[in-house]
């Protein structure tokens, strides 16, 4: 329990450090962003802001500039037109919101013919007087200050009408209310900013979440690491490593695989890439369709018929994400078989001499306490001769260990039953005459020894000598394997009938060696023939040929 609690508190740091680490690194990137796009955005809107405010203003004062009145007032100076132009002046200012102040100047003693300020008119205009070139068109836009303070003001010529610069107009805009319309547009960019900044920090939030989950709560070093080892693993694996997703595209494959498929490309050309671009991509579509795992399958589909393949699902949550197909070299599987076959016999063997040896030793033993010691001496050097002598004559003979083995604890157990064990003269094989599987030769040979011993052993009335004679024998493309018997021998009746599954003349649950032999034999391409003569024996014969194999 400790050490679970352990393990959680670990993880729980690193998720700690992630979501740290990724906080701090959108933190960083959003405050620079927005503040480089709050600023960029603050001068080119006020920047738009002045050009639109002084277009305003122009606007207003050539308006101004242009109207008949002042025209008039310029012309005969009466009165009833001052008042009247008074009246429009200030019907207009109600009805702009981005102009401040309008002030109507006469060039002729620089007196105020109207300004927003009413006590202000008729007075003389103290401040600097704009100059323009006669007919000139163009206005002039300044900042200055004024009686209300510091101004934006634009400037236009009001011409007479022979054409002399008469007047001037000009349509102010207070400074103060310039900067607080750049405060609010400070304001709002602030809100915007802000808000981009807390919708970037859910993001970031959210982010580090799902980044948390597929690292499964691990550093990403330690997660790196990780996938590293175990790439080095699957490639250090004799067993060939496919993983693909749901759609068939392989994620992995190590270098046994690829030697496996018998592909010329490499692993990493292969990766990214659909699966039947090595082999029959279908290989693996019941397994995605019903998510069952499948071990030992030896697959037709694949050119390579030894390879057996393991295939298992991928899943998360019930969700089939892909699939992992693990191959097997069956030619490595035989040959450990065969080591292990031949292992299992050389136990046997030494288990049937250890009873004999006991046997020997207890003869041995009688005979030192009867005071013969020259005859356990010869007894002794005599088991020893006998011994080494059919142990060298089957190695020699049978280039197979597995075989050897089973037919030396074959020896030993004829001696245990009281059966001669003969090896026949000439006897010999080689794999390179006919290479033929440990496990099926051993099984032939097996059960038609076994089947002798019984045969010979089955009747207690059984007074003839007992003898078991075994020959092997191959030459280039060929093999016979010879068992012979002195058993009382096989009714002609019951012939046509032993290799018959479950048929036997020994009672229930017996009946299945021959069968399996036949089988086995005629699988390989090879025959199997039995003659048998009552009361003197019965001899199996088992020939292959690669003739027969062939024609």
């Amino acid at each position: 329990m400790g050490r679970g609690r352990a393990g959680d508190n670990k993880k729980n740091n690193s998720i700690g450090r992630i979501h740290k680490r990724i906080f701090t690194v959108q933190l960083i990137l959003i405050l620079t962003l927005a503040l480089f796009l709050g600023i960029a955005g603050v001068l080119i809107n006020v920047h738009f802001e002045n050009e639109k405010r002084d277009l305003n203003l122009r606007n207003t004062a050539e308006s101004i500039a242009h109207s008949p009145v002042l025209y008039e007032i310029l012309s005969d100076g009466s009165k009833e037109n001052s008042e009247m132009f008074i009246n429009y002046l200030e019907l207009l200012e109600t009805a702009l919101d981005d102009v401040d102040v309008i002030s109507v100047v006469s060039t002729d003693g620089n007196i105020r013919l109207y300004h927003s300020n009413h006590e202000l008119i008729g007075t003389v205009y103290d401040g600097s007087v704009p100059k323009f070139e006669k007919g000139s068109k163009d206005y002039i836009a300044s900042n200055d200050s004024g009686p209300s303070g510091m101004q934006r003001r634009v400037s236009v010529a009001v011409y007479d009408s022979k054409g002399n610069y008469a007047a001037f107009v000009m349509a102010i805009m207070l400074m103060e209310n310039v900067r607080a319309g750049t405060v609010q547009i400070l304001l709002i960019f602030a809100v915007i900013t802000g808000i981009a900044i807390m919708v970037e920090l859910i993001v970031s939030a959210e982010l580090s979440k799902s980044i948390k989950k597929q690292l499964l709560g691990y550093e990403p070093n330690v997660f790196s690491a990780m996938y590293q080892i175990r790439d080095n693993i699957l490639e250090s694996l004799a067993e060939g490593v496919i993983a693909i997703d749901r759609e068939g595209i392989v994620q992995f494959i190590n270098r046994s695989a690829v030697k496996m498929l018998g592909t010329e490309k490499k692993a990493a050309a292969i990766i990214g890439r659909p699966l039947a671009s090595v082999c029959d991509g279908s290989i693996f579509a019941h397994t995605l369709s019903t998510g069952e795992k499948e071990f030992n399958i030896q697959e037709a589909r694949l050119k390579n018929s030894d390879i057996l393949i393991d295939r298992i699902p991928i899943k998360r949550d019930e969700e089939i994400l892909g699939a992992v197909g693990i191959l097997h070299d069956r030619a490595e599987y035989t040959r450990l078989m065969e080591d292990l076959t031949g292992t299992r016999y050389l136990v046997d063997s030494m288990r049937a001499n250890n009873h004999d040896f006991t046997n020997k030793l207890h003869v041995i033993l009688g005979l030192i306490q009867m005071g013969l010691y020259d005859e356990a001496t010869a007894y002794i050097e005599n088991i020893s001769i006998v011994q080494r002598a059919t142990i060298s004559k089957i190695m020699s003979a049978v280039n197979d260990h597995a075989a050897a083995a089973l037919l030396i604890g074959k020896t030993a157990r004829a001696a245990e039953l009281n059966i001669k064990f003969v090896m026949r003269e000439g006897c010999i094989y080689s794999k390179d005459d006919y290479p033929i599987s440990s496990e099926a030769f051993v099984t032939v040979i097996g059960n038609l020894i076994e089947n002798a011993f019984e045969a010979m052993n089955s009747d207690e009335s059984f007074d003839r000598p007992k003898e078991l004679m075994v020959g092997i024998y191959s030459k280039p493309g060929a093999l016979l394997i010879t068992v012979d018997d002195t058993g009382k021998g096989i009714e002609e009746k019951n012939i046509e009938r032993i290799f018959e599954n479950g048929y036997s003349t020994k009672g229930d649950g017996r009946g299945t060696g021959l069968h399996q032999v036949k089988t086995l034999v005629e699988g390989l391409g090879g025959r199997i023939t039995v003659e048998s003569q009552q009361g003197v024996g019965t001899s199996f014969s088992v020939s292959f040929s690669k003739e027969d194999i062939t024609g």
